[in-house]
């Protein structure tokens, strides 16, 4: 909660004796002024203690955030880590993603921190990924209604994401306080849980400026905030395969990788009068994926089956989520890779899947 600021107390002029000298007028007006000088340069040390190291960015402060009770402590996102084009690429990806899931409803995103806060949205939104519905008032205007809603939004949160490892680094305070930070932490573990159809930027940090007041000083630190890892991480998959070294310790040889598998598939899918070049972007709509499997198993896929000029990202996602389905009729595992990874051009999990469908079936004519 931010302090009320500091007024500067009015200084009152002892009644001045007709004999009083010249210097002594001096000198009261200098004792006022170097008053006065001095609260000025408290307010303008709190902004350069927060300032300073941000240099050249500035960042909007207001008069009143400046003047902390002892002890007290604001924290805020670094201006040039706003404007990593990655962690503005994350903030895209969450605001679309969510848009798209709350499109009938009506309801339209365009500021996490303005929209989120209160807990309207975010109920929304995990009453339509969970299909479930929330026991809360509608509408709340009041702080006290608003946090009563966000907490017990976020203990239904906590309830599908604790007993999957989650680390809980977001609360009711810092939702309601406009934490962009902690907003975007919940939102990732939102989005990762419910194998969002989205792909986050991989390894975004933020730096997160902290100010505290201490024995009538400012004093700031500055902590490195990771946001995202990487898609396998967050999904929980921590094992390591040799597309993670490939690409890790080898990429060089990841072309001679592709070549090979662009042959591979090439070889079969040439009987339907199609080649592909680019393996990152053919397969991404899974009707290749689809035409693969039934060559490899000598079948005929039926059309109704599959969408054969997928349009939405859900047609896309269904056409690589039925090839998974073959490949497993087929005796291959379940795929390491996710269908939304494969159909948002995620090159190791294309990899992986044609690799392992390489090599059951490289031997087949």
């Amino acid at each position: 909660m931010s302090a009320a600021p500091v007024r500067s107390p009015t200084l009152r002029p002892h009644r001045m004796k007709k004999d009083e000298s010249f210097l002594g007028k001096l000198g009261g007006t200098l004792a006022r002024k170097k008053k006065a000088k001095e609260v000025s340069d408290l307010q303008e040390e709190g902004k350069n203690a927060i300032n300073a190291p941000m240099n050249p960015s500035t960042v909007d402060i207001h008069p009143e955030d400046t003047l902390l009770e002892e002890n007290e402590e604001r924290t805020m996102i670094d201006p040039n880590s706003k404007e990593d084009p990655k962690f503005k690429e994350l903030i895209k990806v969450l605001i679309d993603w969510i848009n798209d899931v709350l499109v009938e409803e009506r309801i339209i995103v365009k500021q996490l921190e303005e929209d989120l806060y209160d807990g309207q949205v975010l109920q929304k939104l995990l009453e339509k990924l969970a299909d479930r519905k929330l026991n809360v008032a509608e509408v709340t205007q009041s702080e006290i209604g608003q946090k009563q809603k966000l907490q017990t939004v976020l203990e239904a949160v906590h309830d599908l994401l604790r007993p999957h490892g989650w680390t809980i680094k977001w609360n009711v305070d810092s939702i309601h306080g406009k934490n962009l930070v902690a907003i975007l932490h919940l939102l990732v573990a939102l989005a990762m849980h419910f194998r969002a159809p989205i792909r986050l930027p991989e390894h975004v940090s933020v730096q997160v400026v902290a100010v505290r007041k201490r024995e009538g000083l400012l004093q700031t630190t500055h902590v490195t905030e990771e946001l995202t890892t990487t898609t396998e991480m967050m999904m929980g998959r921590f094992e390591r395969d040799a597309f993670d070294t490939l690409f890790d310790h080898a990429p060089d040889k990841l072309s001679v990788v592709k070549k090979s598998l662009i042959t591979f598939v090439n070889k079969h899918l040439n009987k339907l009068n199609l080649e592909v070049t680019e393996l990152e972007t053919q397969f991404a709509d899974g009707v290749y994926l689809v035409l693969l499997m039934g060559l490899l198993e000598d079948y005929f896929v039926p059309l109704h089956n599959f969408y054969l000029t997928p349009e939405s990202l859900d047609q896309k996602v269904h056409n690589v989520s039925f090839a998974f389905e073959l490949m497993q009729d087929g005796g291959l595992k379940k795929p390491k890779a996710r269908p939304e990874d494969v159909v948002n051009l995620d090159l190791k999990s294309t990899l992986r899947v044609l690799y392992n469908l390489f090599t059951k079936y490289k031997n087949i004519e």
